[in-house]
């Protein structure tokens, strides 16, 4: 009889722990550490398994370290209730108003006309559109909306040009690029993805470091925006030149697909003014805070400020209809909010019994050349995150470079932050992140054409990391 791999995972995490846990007469750590290290066991196979969903194996911290004596239960809760849970629940409100009017589709639209009526130039401005958009909401919604537009214009050209092998690599060019864009965009904000909100959280929680929206900002979006042009232009001039030249009928296809949105209407009025309230009190918030002379401003309260908006805002009076009902929350990803806690629960349990700071040591007695440190952490977060969830992976990895910077000697921020910044860059696998899987599902991509641009950007992209790691984020950060 056949087991599945999520059955095996099931029986294999908890035997994992017990078998762990039972090391604690060896010296080399407390028995606690040896508890926390087989919980983390536990829980890593349950996310890499997938036997229960990953939000699921985040609540085991809650009902196994009180038990084990850890942590009370108030203590295992408290990093479920973290501000940088509500400042990520905060932008799902935001997004979910976006969507829920259409003024993401209106931005993504005119963003396409803006780049021109060439081929490449209708492929940059697809991944300007999608890049965008996941700066602010997810990556798969952008993605699922780009998709069916850029899916229209293939068949237009498919009716207007016989270079069949161009439109190939057109369509190749344009459908990886969408993808791509995707995941390079949400690296620009702390919200923009859920790496970049797990490493902040830990920021705070470990090293006891605010990292604020602006701040974070001054180094998303030049990496991001680097990552971006570098990936245009390998899709377009590198690996899949089309040939193809200026195309008007596609500039009159999104031309009617603005026409069919109308003029913007109060609704959407509303929700642009509070996005837009809320983007600028995230980038002014010091400046602001500096007038009024105290610290009445944060990046969390400012989230919900907006996100609170969105439902209390009515739109219809008589009704007492908001701007986005509480049905719409059902699209909510909640389930990431409970692996943020979980992580930052466990991340806490390995500072507490020294965990963290065992590996600092064993690190410290093997030393090696930072640029070395870095490439390896580098490289392997994004190769690791190739095969399995980006979000439990720097979960459960992040807590481990601080530890091994801290062993060195080295500044952990500065370690911490491109290696974060990896987990969002999985460019070879279907499977890595839900936009790599909608795209290949589009029929117009093999697995060789993706395997073998991945691995191609993901070279690239440990070398930006690197390099960025010694510029720009030594430059904000240092």
């Amino acid at each position: 009889m056949k087991i599945s791999l999520k059955v095996f995972g099931l029986v294999l995490g908890p035997v994992s722990f017990f078998l762990i846990s039972q090391l604690s007469y060896l010296d080399t750590l407390s028995p606690q550490a040896w508890d926390v290290l087989g919980v983390g066991a536990w829980m890593v196979i349950w996310w890499v398994t997938e036997a229960t969903p990953i939000a699921v194996a985040a609540l085991l911290p809650i009902v196994i370290f009180p038990i084990l004596g850890v942590f009370d239960l108030s203590q295992a809760t408290a990093p479920y209730a973290s501000p940088i849970i509500f400042l990520f629940m905060g932008g799902f409100f935001l997004a979910l108003g976006l969507e829920e009017h259409g003024l993401h589709k209106r931005i993504a639209l005119n963003l396409v006309k803006l780049t021109g009526t060439s081929a490449n130039g209708i492929i940059f401005g697809f991944m300007l559109a999608t890049g965008f958009l996941s700066m602010w909401i997810s990556n798969t919604a952008s993605t699922i909306m780009m998709l069916p537009i850029a899916g229209t214009v293939i068949h237009l050209i498919k009716q207007t040009i016989d270079d069949k092998k161009g439109l190939d690599l057109f369509s190749v060019s344009l459908m990886l690029g969408i993808a791509y864009s995707a995941n390079i965009g949400g690296m620009a904000t702390i919200i923009g993805t859920p790496p970049n909100v797990v490493f902040v959280g830990y920021a705070e929680e470990l090293l006891n470091i605010e990292i604020d929206f602006s701040k974070w900002m001054l180094i998303g979006i030049p990496i991001s925006s680097i990552l971006l042009l570098i990936t245009y232009f390998f899709l377009t001039k590198v690996l899949y030149r089309n040939n193809l030249g200026k195309m008007s009928s596609v500039t009159e296809l999104i031309d009617a697909e603005v026409n069919k949105l109308g003029r913007m209407g109060k609704e959407e009025k509303m929700v642009a003014t509070i996005f837009g309230l809320t983007a600028s009190m995230w980038i002014f918030k010091l400046p602001i805070n500096n007038l009024i002379g105290h610290s009445v401003l944060n990046d969390t309260a400012t989230a919900m400020i907006g996100g609170i908006l969105m439902f209390a805002i009515p739109v219809n009076l008589k009704k007492g209809k908001g701007l986005v009902p509480w049905e719409a929350t059902k699209r909510l990803p909640w389930g990431i909010l409970l692996l943020f806690g979980g992580g930052m629960t466990l991340a806490k349990a390995m500072e507490t019994t020294g965990l963290i700071q065992i590996i600092a040591n064993l690190v410290a007695e093997n030393p090696m050349s930072s640029i070395l440190v870095y490439l390896i952490l580098i490289s392997s977060m994004l190769f690791l995150t190739e095969l399995m969830s980006n979000v439990a992976l720097a979960t459960i990895y992040i807590p481990v470079v601080i530890g091994i910077a801290n062993g060195l000697g080295m500044n952990p921020l500065l370690l911490s932050i491109p290696v974060a910044m990896a987990a969002s860059c999985a460019f070879m696998m279907p499977i890595s992140t839900p936009p790599n899987a909608i795209v290949f599902s589009s029929g117009h991509i093999r697995m060789k054409q993706m395997i073998k641009t991945g691995f191609a950007l993901n070279l690239i992209s440990v070398a930006v990391l690197l390099v960025a790691a010694f510029t720009i984020i030594e430059w904000v950060f240092g």
